[in-house]
């Protein structure tokens, strides 16, 4: 065999592209990350957007599925530099009453807190929160005979339900809106099938392990992440972008944490007529809008939950976010669109000067759209906090053109690497039995457009990195446990 310059070569430094080269250089492969940017992180990035001093998320804000990550809490990320805060609430749901609903790591709290509804929330969370250890490594990762039959079986019986039936086993407002805005993270119509697979896993996590802020930004996951591998003699290469497959040094494997458009440009010419066009049929889901705020003090929310909440969802009754989610899928831009709104200076006092403060929040907008929503962003967040707009000091803004331009993973605003649906839930980006292969020899695909999909977990990578040593170097490594890094609250 030919030598090469590298074992191994990963196209891409977000959280899944840096799983799967740690991955590899723990099996003793030598590993190259190219990043195309002046910085890593992909998703994973922070930055002085608006003002001297305050610190902004340019993607991703906080992080649900990060401690309960199976393939994080393997590494020792603490042990370079990465520190996590739990807010005391974790996501508040406002509504005009002035009343909310609130997500805390407690779940006898949380259910006590939705009245009529305590029971039929233990009913649906308990046993759940209890065989998450056993059912994680299932859910996060491709489609395969599970471990936990039984485990997972139960949870597919409510999880592939559209949210729409899930919630009718809700009376209160508060309970069925908390579970409503909880799947809007799905970025589709609620009415979908698995959009309850969505809620049922971000809060379970929340249960278990909270919705922690990285200290300093989210950019403290990937230098943390960058740091372990190159602890382990890895190599990482910015403002290093990739074109065309001649653009990367000979390896016997790469890795591409890119989702299909980008793949099919560099190395389309490489796969066969029936794998090329299966990537060409991949579906992009919804867009977002985003905003970013340098504010003159906390957000004025009228709820007290919403002030100890380091998310909060801006949304209104179940119904309403049902039919606004429904207009934005369909091309429309709703006057009150589902907003999702993190404010992480609250319990990060590194992220503004003191007495200052940052948020971050986003709507969902059809693929591709250019609208600005500042004016109905900031009158979502004014309904439930007024006065909030007098506290701006400056903000930042991107549509999706500007957001697929600062990451073209994000293609037409899509943050997820593809829309989640049922038809692409565990079939991304292709149907197959080993989503992570291409049809060419020694080219693997190891982005969020793969199973288990978006997020901070890491376990595309991994999954695609296993893969990798089996196919190209014959290398066996036994799937990763989930630990058990706390009980059930």
């Amino acid at each position: 065999m030919a030598k090469t310059e590298f074992d191994a070569v990963v196209v891409g430094s977000g959280p899944n592209g840096l799983s799967a080269a740690i991955t590899l250089q723990q099996a003793g492969l030598s590993v190259l990350v190219l990043e195309a940017k002046e910085t890593i992180g992909g998703g994973l990035r922070s930055a002085e957007l608006t003002l001297p001093g305050f610190t902004h998320d340019v993607c991703s804000a906080i992080h649900p599925m990060a401690l309960g990550s199976p393939f994080f809490q393997t590494l020792p990320l603490a042990e370079h530099g990465l520190e996590y805060i739990n807010p005391p609430i974790l996501c508040a749901h406002p509504f005009d009453t002035g009343k909310a609903a609130a997500l805390t790591s407690s779940l006898a709290e949380t259910a006590a807190s939705l009245g009529l509804d305590n029971q039929a929330y233990l009913n649906l969370f308990e046993g759940l929160v209890q065989r998450w250890p056993n059912l994680a490594p299932d859910i996060l990762g491709p489609l395969r005979f599970p471990k936990h039959p039984i485990d997972l079986a139960r949870f597919g019986l409510d999880a592939l339900l559209p949210i729409t039936q899930l919630v009718k086993r809700f009376q209160t407002t508060e309970a069925r809106g908390l579970l409503g805005g909880m799947a809007a993270h799905a970025i589709q119509p609620l009415t979908n099938l698995t959009t309850s697979a969505i809620a049922l896993v971000l809060m379970t996590a929340g249960h278990r392990y909270g919705w922690p802020i990285p200290k300093g930004g989210s950019q403290a996951i990937a230098q943390a992440l960058t740091s372990y591998f190159r602890s382990l003699e890895g190599i990482v290469e910015t403002n290093r972008p990739v074109q065309l497959l001649k653009d990367i040094p000979s390896s016997r494997v790469v890795l591409f944490d890119l989702t299909p458009k980008q793949l099919l440009r560099i190395a389309g010419d490489r796969f066969s007529t029936i794998y090329r066009t299966q990537l060409e049929r991949y579906r992009y889901g919804m867009g977002v809008f985003k905003i970013d705020w340098a504010l003159d003090g906390p957000i004025p929310f009228t709820a007290p939950e919403c002030r100890q909440a380091g998310t909060v969802h801006l949304g209104g009754t179940f119904e309403e976010m049902v039919q606004t989610e429904q207009m934005s899928s369909s091309g429309k831009h709703p006057d009150r669109p589902f907003v999702l709104l993190a404010q992480q200076s609250l319990f990060d006092t590194t992220r503004a000067p003191e007495g200052k403060h940052t948020a971050w929040a986003y709507c969902h907008v059809p693929n591709g759209s250019t609208l600005d929503r500042t004016d109905a962003i900031e009158q979502q967040v004014e309904r439930f906090a007024p006065g909030f707009r007098d506290r701006i000091l400056a903000r930042h803004t991107l549509n999706t053109v500007q957001l697929e331009h600062y990451n073209p993973n994000y293609v037409g605003g899509d943050i997820n690497g593809g829309i989640l649906d049922i038809t692409q839930l565990y079939t991304r980006p292709v149907i197959t039995l080993s989503p992570y292969e291409t049809s060419a020899p020694g080219i693997f695909i190891c982005s969020s457009s793969t199973p288990p999909g978006g997020g901070v977990h890491g376990m595309c990578g991994y999954h695609a990195a296993r893969v990798a040593l089996r196919q190209g170097f014959g290398i066996a490594i036994p799937d990763r446990p989930a630990a058990h890094l706390s009980q059930t609250k």
